[in-house]
């Protein structure tokens, strides 16, 4: 890219990825541009303060799913150790929560790892000069999702709120299939106490049956 200043030194590159043909293969991609260094490797987010070690990298490349947390994870202890180091994720997941939590941990970008070998060197020198190569669209798109699924959540939590104690014991008894006569049973209350609370659980559900109203309250997460 025009305007970036001409570096004397090759980049140094440490890749934090657990698959060792993919760990390979980012090795002999990056071996074959003088301008780039593989300086140090990790499997996982316990072996990065170790490879961090007299490495001191320009550019990490991290796979976001490791074997024992995530590249946030791996990303929180490069920046404590070596706060100069810029962030490249590389995953195989094109989901919003780890593209949010990459660039919550400071990522100059998030790659998938259907990538093309040019797009992975390209982003590796953009971070080493101090670009970020996520697009503001990208993010924002990523941020709508998130407090729209917020949104449904706190919904949701406001529904389950609204049943009354009874009510939900009602449900539970419902969901694991018991019909009216036997939740009377159950609960040692009159028949028509039960369809009471079961007219009341329809209408804070806006259910039309009672097997609309158990598959509502299991997406509601309510199980027992």
């Amino acid at each position: 890219m025009a305007g970036r200043p001409e570096r004397s030194n090759p980049i140094r590159v440490l890749l934090v990825e657990d698959h060792p043909v993919v760990a390979e293969g980012l090795s002999s991609l990056l071996a074959d541009y003088p301008d780039l260094e593989v300086v140090a490797s990790a499997m996982s987010v316990a072996e990065v303060t170790p490879a961090l070690a007299g490495s001191s990298p320009d550019v990490a490349v991290i796979d976001f799913h490791l074997p024992d947390g995530t590249g946030a994870d791996a990303a929180d202890l490069i920046h404590a150790r070596s706060g100069s180091t810029a962030i490249v994720f590389l995953s195989a997941d094109d989901t919003d929560e780890p593209l949010l939590a990459a660039i919550e941990a400071g990522a100059s970008s998030y790659l998938l790892k259907s990538a093309t070998g040019e797009e992975i060197v390209e982003s590796i020198r953009a971070a080493a000069a101090g670009e970020t190569l996520i697009p503001a669209a990208t993010i924002a798109g990523a941020l709508a999702r998130r407090r729209e699924i917020d949104r449904e959540h706190a919904s949701q939590a406001q529904l389950l709120a609204s049943l009354t104690p009874r009510e939900k014991e009602v449900l539970g008894l419902m969901i694991h299939g018991a019909d009216n006569r036997a939740v009377a049973e159950r609960l040692q209350i009159s028949y028509a106490t039960v369809r009471t609370h079961v007219r009341s659980i329809l209408a804070k559900l806006g259910a039309r049956s009672q097997l609309d109203a158990v598959a509502k309250a299991v997406q509601l997460g309510l199980r027992d």
